[in-house]
């Protein structure tokens, strides 16, 4: 499972933010290279697209670039729904099964990107450097994922710029147990069909 002991974090969230409220789309400061490459994401509920910062996390734009490009992305779900806390994708089939993947990559957070909402960060095992592909979306701001310290964040690589709508309607959806999952899974999958770099 990712994002280890999340009832704990998102309990540690509400504590210190009070009842997280849908804020408006993050400033594109986050991620500001005019030439920084982007991928439109194509789901059964709609699209939208992520601009990658390959500055501040160039092992993991490159890492999630790769899966781009071998299509692993296709057909794969979203797994994990938490409203007004995050949406997880990438590591299983719309029949729970987990698609291959390649070793996990160094953990690049503290690069100066925080989970803000609509922000996209690597999902990984309790291992601090335990991403592959599977990845998240920020529904709202979550600064108890950002590193501190004394321990390991989950690393920022990307900022939505398009079709924050279609992500807070995935956020939004019915979810109950499904597979392996005893809870926060879409009732009615929301499958990718694809993702497309742009360029």
């Amino acid at each position: 499972m990712r994002l280890p002991a999340l009832a704990a974090i998102l309990s540690i969230a509400l504590s210190i933010t009070g009842v997280i409220a849908a804020l408006p789309a993050p400033a594109a400061a986050q991620s500001s290279a005019a030439n920084a490459p982007r991928v439109r994401v194509d789901t059964s509920l709609g699209s939208f697209v992520i601009q990658l910062d390959a500055e501040r996390a160039p092992l993991t734009v490159a890492n999630f670039l790769q899966y781009v490009r071998e299509g692993h992305y296709q057909g794969t779900i979203f797994h994990r729904v938490i409203g007004n806390f995050i949406a997880q994708a990438g590591g299983y089939d719309r029949n729970f099964v987990a698609k291959p993947r390649r070793p996990t990559i160094p953990n690049e957070s503290g690069n100066g990107l925080s989970n803000r909402r609509g922000t996209v960060g690597l999902a990984r095992t309790a291992a601090p450097h335990g991403g592959d592909a599977e990845f998240f979306i920020n529904l709202a701001d979550n600064a108890p994922l950002d590193p501190q310290p004394s321990r390991w964040g989950y690393v920022v690589f990307g900022l939505i710029v398009d079709g924050m709508r279609v992500v807070d309607e995935i956020g939004a959806v019915a979810t109950g147990a499904g597979g392996p999952f005893e809870s926060d899974v879409p009732l009615k999958p929301i499958v990718i069909e694809n993702i497309e770099e742009l360029r």
